[in-house]
């Protein structure tokens, strides 16, 4: 659903064409490395991993947060030296009370259509939505879309994990008593790209998890990829460059003050 969200709000024709389980403690540093994973252990059950298929999993569980998340693309065309690089973006804030959801989609980059950038308003307010689309505000009733818009997941932009695995942090990430995780490559879910033909070449990443709240409070992974294509565009050529992924979960239990858009 967001490829062809986001292509409603700007693209262009460019691109169109041509584990071995260790059995000993092998040094004493692993040793150290052990003793720190144990005392940083998160709690049960989180301490066998955690799967978040959505980054966003179990927030309608909670009463009131916000979230910003950021898909980005520097690259080039796969074999060929022509640049290119793009930013999607998704900023959501939700009230329980009420079903009350605000989200703002946007998009910065040639393939957008625009060099100014994209942005996309939906607004829920109980059973009614707004959309905001090129500086004018429609209902439901008169846009499809407004509800799409208006409950669409940074899952969708970001994808999650399967399988994620305790590391040896622990620290508060914004504002939440959180525990880091490993993530490997093969345990990723992209939704935005398509690996056919293509392959990760190196990955750095790190999820954090508030298992208060059983929540994802961040994840970040700089992606370095080859000759794959990202379906946010309707694009038939393969990328090479970097993926960069950001999600960041804040203000869990404050009420965000959701309106109605400005002009509605």
């Amino acid at each position: 659903m967001l490829g062809w969200l986001i292509l409603l709000i700007g693209c262009t024709d460019r691109g169109q064409t041509p584990a071995d389980l260790p059995t000993r403690i092998p040094s004493v540093s692993a040793l150290e490395t052990s003793v720190v994973q144990t005392q940083n252990a998160p709690p049960v059950p989180f301490n066998m991993g955690v799967s978040f298929p959505m980054v966003d999993d179990n927030l309608p569980l909670l009463t009131n947060w916000r979230y910003d998340a950021t898909l980005r693309f520097v690259g080039v065309f796969a074999n060929t030296p022509r640049p290119v690089e793009f930013e999607a973006r998704l900023e959501v804030w939700f009230n329980q009370a009420g079903n009350q959801r605000r989200t703002v989609i946007s998009g910065i980059g040639e393939l957008f259509g625009e060099a100014d950038g994209v942005v996309l308003e939906g607004v829920r307010l109980g059973q009614r939505t707004f959309i905001v689309r090129d500086g004018v505000c429609r209902t439901d009733a008169q846009d499809e879309l407004a509800p799409l818009v208006a409950d669409i997941r940074a899952g969708e932009l970001l994808g999650g994990v399967m399988l994620a695995m305790p590391g040896a942090s622990k620290g508060i990430l914004n504002g939440e008593e959180a525990w880091r995780f490993d993530i490997t490559p093969d345990q990723l879910i992209l939704p935005q790209v398509q690996l056919d033909g293509g392959r990760i070449i190196t990955m750095t990443s790190e999820l954090w998890v508030a298992p208060s709240r059983n929540a994802v409070v961040r994840y970040y992974a700089n992606i370095d990829v080859e000759n794959v294509l990202i379906t946010l565009f309707d694009s038939a050529l393969p990328l090479t460059g970097q993926l960069i992924l950001r999600y960041d979960l804040h203000d869990i239990g404050k009420n965000p003050n959701i309106t109605r858009p400005t002009g509605c």
